[in-house]
C-alpha cells in the first residue's frame, strides 16, 4: 500500500534561531578573550590594591596605598614623559607621512618606486630600529656627531642618549623614523579618494596651491587625517620598545614613559603593586583615548 504525504515532514527537536547560532559562534572568541586579556587585566588591576613582591610569596592588602604612592611621585613626570614622546612622534609622523603622500599623489616620477622604498623603516622590528639608531647616536663611533663634525656644525663629540636634554629628541626621532611610513600610507589612499574633477575646476577659476589645499584636500582627507592621528597618538601613548632599548628610561628619568615606569616597577623593583596601581591609571587614560577613536569612528559612519 502506497503512502501519500500531504505536507512538509516535521523533523524533531527545536531549530536553532539565528541568534542561537550567532552566539555558537562567537563564545570561542570570547572565551579566548577573557583567557588572555580580560582575566590578566582584572587580576592585574586586583594586585594594585595589594602590597605584593615577586621575590617573595604572598601578599597584604594595603587598599588605595599604592595608588596615591604613585600620584604623589611617579604618576606626573611619568605623565609629562609620556606626553612629550608621544605628541612629538605623533605630530613628527604625520607631517613627513602627509608631505610624501602629497609629493607621491602629485604623479612624480618612480613614485611606485619611491613608494616601496618609504615603506622600508616600516617594516624592520622596532628592537633591530633602536640598534641602528643607537650606533647612528653613540657619542664615540656614531654616524650622527661624524657627520656634523666632519662639516663643521660640532666641534666636539655629543652624548646624544646621555643628556637629559637630547635624549627625549633622540628617542623621538627614532620612533618617527619607524612610524611615518605609515601615515604617509594612510595619507596617500586618503588622496586618491579626492576626485581630480575639484581640482581641475578650482584651476580653472584661478584658484592657487594653498588655496586648492585649503579648500579641496584638506576637507578630503580630514577625516581620514583625525582617525589617523588618533590613531598613532593611541599607539605611542603605549610604546616600549624603542625607548627601552635606546635609554631604558635615562638618563635621570628624562625619557621614562608609562610602559617604561611600568616594567621597571614591576621587573627591576619587583613591586608587583605599585607597578599593577601605575598600570591602572595608565589604562584609565588609554580608555579616554579609545572612547574619543570609537566616536570619532562612529561619527564618520554617520557622515
Amino acid at each position: 500500500m502506497t503512502i501519500l504525504r500531504t505536507g512538509p515532514t516535521e523533523r524533531s527537536g527545536r531549530r536553532l534561531s539565528d541568534g542561537g547560532f550567532a552566539v555558537l559562534l562567537v563564545l570561542p572568541g570570547l572565551a579566548l578573550f577573557a583567557a588572555i586579556v580580560l582575566y590578566p587585566l582584572v587580576a592585574s588591576l586586583v594586585t594594585g590594591f595589594f602590597k605584593q613582591d615577586l621575590r617573595f610569596p604572598g601578599r597584604e592588602f594595603v587598599g588605595l596605598s599604592n595608588f596615591a604612592d604613585v600620584l604623589d611621585r611617579d604618576f606626573w613626570p611619568t605623565l609629562d614623559h609620556t606626553l612629550v614622546f608621544t605628541v612629538g612622534t605623533t605630530v613628527a609622523a604625520f607631517s613627513i607621512g602627509f608631505a610624501l603622500a602629497l609629493a607621491l599623489n602629485a604623479g612624480l616620477r618612480a613614485a611606485g618606486f619611491m613608494r616601496g622604498l618609504f615603506l622600508f623603516p616600516w617594516v624592520i622590528p622596532g628592537v633591530v630600529t633602536s640598534f641602528l639608531w643607537m650606533w647612528i647616536f653613540n657619542a664615540n663611533y656614531g654616524l650622527l656627531n661624524g657627520a656634523l663634525i666632519k662639516l663643521g656644525f660640532l666641534g666636539e663629540p655629543i652624548t646624544w642618549l646621555g643628556e637629559p636634554g637630547t635624549a627625549m629628541l633622540a628617542v623621538i626621532v627614532t620612533k618617527t623614523w619607524a612610524s611615518f611610513p605609515w601615515m604617509m600610507v594612510m595619507m596617500l589612499a586618503a588622496l586618491q579618494t579626492v576626485p581630480r574633477e575639484l581640482y581641475e575646476a578650482a584651476a580653472v577659476d584661478g584658484a592657487g596651491m594653498l588655496r586648492r589645499f585649503l579648500s579641496i584636500t584638506w576637507p578630503g582627507v580630514r577625516p581620514i587625517a583625525l582617525l589617523a592621528l588618533l590613531l598613532e597618538f593611541i599607539w605611542n601613548f603605549q610604546h616600549f620598545d624603542t625607548i627601552y632599548v635606546l635609554t631604558g628610561g635615562g638618563p635621570a628619568n628624562s625619557t621614562q614613559t608609562f610602559a617604561v615606569a611600568v616594567y621597571q616597577n614591576a621587573f627591576q623593583g619587583f613591586d608587583l603593586g605599585r607597578a599593577s596601581a601605575l598600570g591602572g591609571l595608565w589604562m584609565l587614560l588609554l580608555l579616554l583615548l579609545v572612547g574619543g577613536y570609537l566616536y570619532l569612528s562612529q561619527r564618520e559612519d554617520r557622515t
